[in-house]
């Protein structure tokens, strides 16, 4: 995605650049993270962690957007990731407080988040791919949410006893801390904390010992019905992924970007700004051949009676994923 590092790679025809910087990649995203990755982080001594486990003692130390449930992004942060234009893949400002710039990498790596974990610039399955990871998105983020709130229920009940721990549906104004990146009122900050304000890093390191502990079904148990809705919906969408299935029908995506390339092959992208797949440019012609009125079967009959072509069914099943073609 970074066009310094992609020899050949071309621009969009819309005049709209989806490469993104070589010192962001994909990373212009600050992440928030659960109390007990937080404290995985914290416990896990490799020499390889060191500096995100500094970045993070750094980032608890300042207090901003540390909370006995998450370590999160500054409120000022999400006002211009909501706000910006353009920006994923680009704006150094929003760049990950984690990301490594001389190497390009995540000093956290182990222990990022659900969006973290789940995002790519292209699926291996292309929008059935996609639908995939987004579920399994929502699966983890429901298991940060639940076991968070868990862990601090154990060791500081009355964060949640008092709501706390529930999602704010209108984000505040933005206050003088929030936007001048300092620490929340003494006051306040010690309230929100209680006994644990100061050590913060062992009650992390304690929600991270609760987590590890727990069972399988004691996980199932705080996930209750939505988990085992979204676990059911994954492994579908799993299903959907793993072993794709034509329809009967197939018509050339009317929504697909088209864009020929100067050795003549044909550059078509549909599901993904990010993700587009390149065919000999002959093929081009095939594919209109596609309308939705025919079955496939019956279209690639013609094609090979009239046409002297074919298009095989591994590449009518990529075609699919990618949504170049779609159902009628």
């Amino acid at each position: 995605m970074c066009k310094e590092n992609a020899p050949g790679a071309v621009d969009a025809v819309d005049g709209v650049s989806r490469f993104f910087r070589a010192d962001t990649k994909c990373c212009t995203y600050s992440p928030r993270l659960p109390n007990y990755l937080v404290g995985a982080l914290l416990s896990d001594d490799r020499p390889e962690l060191a500096e995100g486990r500094r970045r993070m003692e750094e980032k608890i130390a300042s207090r901003i957007g540390v909370t006995p449930q998450w370590v999160k992004p500054p409120a000022k942060f999400h006002f211009l990731y909501k706000n910006g234009h353009q920006f994923f893949g680009r704006a150094a400002s929003l760049r990950c407080p984690y990301f490594a710039l001389e190497s390009g990498g995540c000093t956290i790596w182990p222990y990022r988040e659900a969006v973290c974990s789940t995002f790519f610039c292209k699926y291996v399955a292309g929008a059935d791919g996609r639908k995939f990871w987004m579920s399994l998105k929502t699966y983890l983020t429901l298991a940060e949410i639940q076991l968070s709130r868990w862990t601090a229920l154990q060791l500081l009940p009355d964060y949640v006893l008092s709501g706390k721990d529930r999602a704010e549906t209108q984000p505040a104004p933005l206050a003088v801390e929030d936007l001048d990146d300092i620490a929340p009122p003494a006051k306040a900050y010690a309230e929100l904390w209680k006994e644990h304000a100061g050590r913060e890093a062992d009650y992390f390191r304690a929600c991270y010992r609760l987590v590890r502990e727990l069972p399988a079904d004691g996980l199932e148990k705080l996930l209750g019905l939505d988990g085992t809705i979204e676990l059911k919906t994954l492994e579908k969408l799993r299903d959907t992924a793993v072993s794709p299935k034509l329809p009967r029908t197939l018509k050339f995506n009317p929504d697909a970007t088209v864009q020929w390339m100067p050795d003549g092959s044909v550059a078509l992208g549909a599901y993904s700004d990010y993700d587009a797949i390149a065919l000999p440019g002959e093929a081009y012609g095939l594919l209109v051949e596609f309308t939705g009125r025919e079955p496939v079967e019956k279209v690639r009959q013609h094609l090979r009676d009239a046409r002297q072509a074919d298009l095989s069914e591994d590449v009518l099943v990529e075609l699919y994923r990618h949504r170049i073609l779609v159902e009628a």
